[in-house]
């Protein structure tokens, strides 16, 4: 609870000198950056030793309160825009976060095979599969298949063409009331090793 409630000081402070979360949304910090990032775990509550990669996490999200909540669980967050990183490995520095790695890279650069691939609206649905194409792992830790987990909003039935039968949908209002909700969903994609 110490850290969730330090975050919004880190960020305003941050924001202020560089612009990582929009300057409209710094006033709603907590419901649409940290609670929309920890709707993830409503669907998933990580074990111990899994290892999840945040491509894109910009402002730290959803790696950031994910890490927070599931702190026996390894987190490598990763942006192409080395400020953003540069604020993200400050942010976790501040907070101690033993469990977070971070680095400047593109998604083509990242190495290494990950129970899940998690993120924030980076691209379309179906560019986010093809950059995560060979990274996940065959070995299953957790409740639900290794894959994606990818927070994404609005009408996105063109953009799920096609991969209907293999996801799940999650509304987020169904875990949260807030109307920021009202067209957000966690989308669980797994992803199976022949």
């Amino acid at each position: 609870m110490e850290n969730f409630s330090r975050l919004e000081d880190l960020y305003v402070s941050w924001n202020d000198k560089i612009n990582v979360i929009s300057r409209k949304d710094i006033s709603s910090l907590y419901e649409r950056h940290i609670l929309h990032s920890l709707a993830i775990a409503k669907i998933i509550n990580f074990r111990p030793g899994t290892d999840i990669v945040d491509i894109g996490t910009g402002g730290g999200f959803p790696g950031i309160p994910l890490a927070i909540l599931f702190p026996e669980v390894n987190f490598l967050l990763i942006d192409s825009i080395r400020k953003k990183i540069k604020v993200v490995a400050s942010i976790v520095e501040s907070l101690d976060l033993k469990n977070v790695a971070t680095q400047h890279l593109h998604s083509n650069e990242l190495k290494g095979k990950f129970d899940f691939i998690i993120s924030r609206a980076v691209t379309a649905f179906p560019q986010f599969v093809k950059l995560s194409a060979g990274k996940i792992s065959a070995v299953n830790k957790n409740s639900i298949q290794n894959g994606i987990i990818y927070l994404k909003g609005g009408d996105l039935s063109e953009e799920l063409k096609g991969f209907e039968k293999e996801l799940t949908l999650y509304p987020i209002q169904d875990f949260f009331k807030e109307d920021f909700f009202e067209t957000k969903y966690v989308i669980h994609y797994p992803v199976y090793q022949s």
